[in-house]
């Protein structure tokens, strides 16, 4: 008798998701990581002819782009309610390193790299770039700051650089990285004569849906704050009677109502979080709220770790060249740190600190929603080959970030523990 398809999927969806709960325990001082055992998980059923359909982010471009929109949003709700650094220029100066210089080279190199390297053309290369600079904030767990600190353990001073830099530009990676999206599709649609589209670009797509952004997640932030803990008249908080799905809530109203209005969702969800995480700063709800958005994000970050092991076994490697794998593997293990290194120069850390914020630059499924994204906007010469060396750039993070996760921040602890003496 044939399986019915829904029912093993069903199954191996349990089963993966049980297998998600139960390894960390067993890889958290070890030199593995979760990701790296649900893609091979998810690579080896695909391997088996049961019959599923290959997954291929390809085919299915829209589905790929509100798969990986979810799981981005949510990710970047839950990034912003651990930060326990109150905002401030000075305080985030790291991040605003991170983002005004290590991610623009690492755009510009990156370009270069597929556009004299790889043999991509102009817009594509650019696309490229864009796509694949950005850190990701769903896959970067085991190197960014842990649950928020309330009440007694409450101690914002405590929160290191290193984790925190890693967790904020994770959380801000979308002020940069979707307006050089935006300009990767105005060059294929108009050419890549700047002067037909850079204006209207620098207008709009860089300052304009940015500014959108800060405002509508600062406004929903603040909104939350009012509901959950000082609400209007007689009206109870909703702080009193916890509700962590108060989490998922907030993340669609900043996400829904940012985009409605055509600025960056992803932006407007991490302000809104921080926003929100300073309103009562000490209070409990925050990890209730945090919590939730947690399991939530685990559960769809388990379905597409497991079929992005599908997508690697069922062809969407097939279009890699030997030179778009030297753009691949120059990402992480050259562009990206020397970016992050020159980025860090003069800063506060030790230089042990600055590697490992400079080489932890995880990519992962922010990379997949924005290529999906501009597939689906315009015409890209060489998108197979895109999509080929994305895909190898986000396997090979997962596995060396991961390996090396658990001792860089044995390192850092070390590190900071020499700096307080």
């Amino acid at each position: 008798m044939t399986p019915d398809l829904y029912d093993t999927a069903l199954a191996v969806g349990g089963l993966a998701a049980l297998v998600a709960a139960w390894v960390p325990a067993y890889t958290t001082r070890r030199p593995l990581s979760l990701p790296v055992v649900l893609v091979a998980i998810g690579a080896l059923f695909f391997l088996v002819p049961v019959g599923f359909p290959p997954p291929d982010p390809r085919a299915h471009l829209d589905l790929t782009e509100r798969a990986t929109e979810l799981v981005v949003i949510v990710a970047l709700m839950g990034a912003g309610l651990k930060i326990d650094r109150p905002f401030s220029w000075g305080s985030w100066s790291l991040t605003w390193r991170m983002i005004g210089i290590a991610m623009p080279l690492t755009i510009g190199l990156t370009a270069l790299l597929g556009f004299s390297v790889a043999g991509l053309a102009g817009a594509s290369a650019l696309l490229l770039g864009a796509v694949i600079a950005p850190t990701d904030p769903v896959l970067a767990s085991d190197v960014q700051v842990g649950e928020p600190s309330l009440g007694e353990d409450a101690n914002p001073d405590a929160e290191d650089d290193v984790r925190f830099t890693l967790t904020s530009e994770g959380g801000l990676n979308d002020a940069l990285a979707f307006p050089f999206v935006y300009a990767a599709i105005a060059m294929a649609d108009h050419g890549a004569d700047p002067s037909g589209w850079a204006l209207e670009w620098f207008a709009w797509d860089l300052v304009g849906r940015t500014a959108i952004a800060l405002v509508v997640g600062w406004i929903v932030g603040r909104l939350l704050g009012i509901v959950a803990f000082r609400p209007p008249g007689r009206l109870s908080a909703l702080a009193e009677t916890p509700q962590g799905f108060v989490a998922i809530a907030g993340t669609l109203l900043a996400y829904g109502a940012t985009e409605l209005v055509q600025g960056y969702g992803f932006l407007a969800v991490f302000v809104a979080a921080v926003v929100l995480r300073g309103t009562e700063r000490n209070h409990e709800f925050h990890a209730d709220l945090h919590a939730f958005a947690e399991q939530i994000e685990n559960l769809l970050v388990v379905a597409l770790l497991f079929l992005l092991g599908g997508a690697l076994v069922s062809g969407l490697p097939g279009a890699l060249t030997w030179r778009g794998a030297i753009v691949s593997l120059s990402l992480v293990f050259v562009v990206r740190p020397l970016s992050g290194l020159i980025a860090l120069i003069g800063s506060s850390l030790a230089s042990s600190e600055r590697a490992v914020v400079a080489f932890f630059g995880i990519r992962g499924f922010g990379s997949a929603y924005y290529l999906a994204y501009a597939l689906g906007a315009s015409q890209f010469s060489g998108s197979d080959e895109i999509w080929a060396i994305t895909a190898l750039a986000i396997v090979v993070s997962i596995a060396i970030h991961g390996v090396g996760a658990t001792s860089a921040m044995a390192l850092v602890d070390r590190t900071a523990r020499r700096k307080a003496r």
